[in-house]
């Protein structure tokens, strides 16, 4: 397809304004030819209030409408074929490989929330019935069930150009839930989320789904971001992305009159702890597997091991000595923007240059390549930043003198989206303390593997304390995601004709419900 370099709303692809911005080819280092509009204010206003006209005839679709237009919007994105991931792959400089799978894992996605919604029990309907002959009063009935928030922005990320983007994770599940989506589309990627757009609205055409249910606007700038979470139609935010952006995008929305969640993944450097009998028995197997986790499209992952923990003895010296071996042995491509490069090198500078920090592979700060740092308990509690993310392929060893000091690190971490223990039956029964306290640190626990692949699943949980995310209750993949977009109401004393078919006493959709205390599906 012709890129326009336009914004979609309610159907048309369109612009208004003159400010333009063009994105960028990160291998050749190069601007690229098409002129992407910024969204003007009346852009904004125009993709809000068309969304705030669909919500109402969009959440009152089926379960199964919605599910069939999020398989269509899958069958869609395929349909685009090789021309999706040749743009991608300019604009990110990913491999074509890496790209192929993201591409599955978007459909795959979409998928799996077509297939909970064909299912319908994640409304998770509550029943207590009456009981009109109860003393001393009687008991109303009183039934409850989750409905969609509202229209929602969701804000594109940087390092996944299909994955966590137009049709990505925050896309599908609020879809999913029967809230419209307005994207603001990276700046990074802007032709690829021009067409993952197109994809959607043929889906919205194809299965006549109300148009303002989705609009796409573009826009290198912070004030298209700020002007969406300020807008009053607003009633939910996505975000995946950096602390700094993350965090404004929350504080703008708690100021609001009507404040609203943002569920922002702002990153996390997602420690790894290897224990001492795991490292005797296996630690150059470990190196060379933590090596290729920290360099794994080239460390630009959320759930990049930035630290590891360990034990000073001989076997964490040649852990270390083998980790430095390996990570010198590796070449990575380029990285997915300017700044991103920009800020690689400044933390690795930073790092060379900080107190009781000492530089294990080869000391170069000015090109990307991968780095170890190694320091220990002392001088990070002097320094916390020497343990603060670095995004990129490059990782900080904290050796603890005693398994006391290291009980204590693991206590004094911030929040994190994943934490890692490596460790022998011996190891992980003498350290049981430890992975206690690492469930109160992170959104996922992970017992001798590494954090880096993230599974699409009912169970997992993307997500953590604070500064992870800004709730720490939610998670941005897996079905459950639904729920950040969704709300509880209570429907009391209501008439059979007028409940929702998930609440009725008939049951029509034959879902599992909770009924007196009983969980069944009749």
């Amino acid at each position: 397809m012709t890129l326009t370099g336009q914004h979609l709303i309610a159907g048309q692809f369109t612009a208004t304004g003159n400010s333009t911005f063009v994105g960028y080819n990160p291998a050749q280092e190069t601007n690229l030819e098409t002129p992407f509009f910024e969204a003007t204010a009346d852009e904004v206003n125009a993709a809000c209030q068309a969304a705030t006209a669909a919500f109402a005839p969009y959440k009152k679709l089926s379960d199964a409408d919605r599910a069939l237009f999020l398989e269509t919007i899958a069958i869609e994105i395929v349909n685009l074929g090789d021309a999706l991931l040749e743009m991608a792959m300019l604009e990110s400089g990913l491999p074509l490989a890496r790209l192929t799978g993201e591409r599955g894992r978007t459909a795959g996605q979409l998928n799996a929330f077509a297939k909970m919604l064909r299912e319908g029990s994640w409304v998770n309907a509550i029943i207590d019935t009456a009981q009109p002959d109860r003393q001393p009063l009687p008991k109303v009935d009183l039934r409850q069930m989750q409905i969609p928030l509202g229209p929602v922005a969701v804000f594109g990320a940087s390092n996944f150009p299909l994955a966590f983007s137009v049709a990505g994770g925050d896309t599908a599940s609020a879809l999913a839930a029967g809230c419209p989506v307005v994207f603001k589309a990276h700046p990074a990627h802007p032709g690829t989320c021009e067409m993952v757009a197109s994809a959607i609205a043929k889906a919205i055409e194809v299965c006549n789904i109300p148009l303002g249910t989705f609009s796409l606007l573009q826009g290198a700038s912070h004030t298209l971001g700020t002007a969406l979470v300020q807008h009053p139609n607003i009633k939910a935010v996505g975000f995946t992305g950096s602390f700094a952006g993350g965090k404004a995008l929350y504080n703008l929305a708690a100021a609001r009159p009507q404040p609203i969640p943002v569920y922002a993944e702002m990153g996390s450097v997602n420690p790894v702890f290897f224990l001492p009998g795991i490292l005797a028995e296996k630690g150059a197997a470990l190196a060379k597997a933590f090596a290729g986790s920290i360099t794994m499209g080239v460390g630009q992952f959320c759930t990049n091991p930035g630290m590891f923990v360990a034990l000073a003895d001989n076997s964490s010296t040649h852990f270390i000595n083998d980790t430095k071996t390996e990570l010198n042995a590796i070449t990575v491509g380029a990285m997915l923007t300017a700044g991103i490069k920009n800020n690689y090198l400044k933390g690795v500078t930073h790092l060379s240059n900080a107190a009781g920090v000492t530089v294990a592979t080869d000391a170069n700060s000015t090109e990307v390549k991968p780095h170890l740092f190694v320091t220990d308990v002392k001088s990070i509690e002097q320094n916390p930043l020497i343990v603060e993310e670095v995004f990129g392929p490059c990782s900080v060893g904290v050796v603890a003198n005693n398994k006391a000091e290291l009980l204590k690190l693991a206590t004094d971490l911030e929040g994190h989206l994943t934490a890692t223990v490596h460790g022998t039956a011996d190891d992980l029964a003498e350290y049981a303390e430890l992975l206690t306290i690492l469930e109160d640190k992170a959104g996922r626990v992970v017992i001798n593997g590494f954090p880096t692949g993230v599974e699409v699943t009912h169970a997992m949980v993307h997500g953590g304390p604070f500064p992870a995310t800004t709730d720490s209750r939610s998670t941005s993949v897996g079905t459950t995601a639904i729920y950040r977009f969704t709300r509880p109401v209570c429907f009391q004393d209501f008439p059979e004709n007028l409940l929702p078919n998930a609440l009725k006493n008939s049951n029509p959709l034959k879902i599992n419900r909770l009924i007196n205390s009983i969980n069944t599906n009749a």
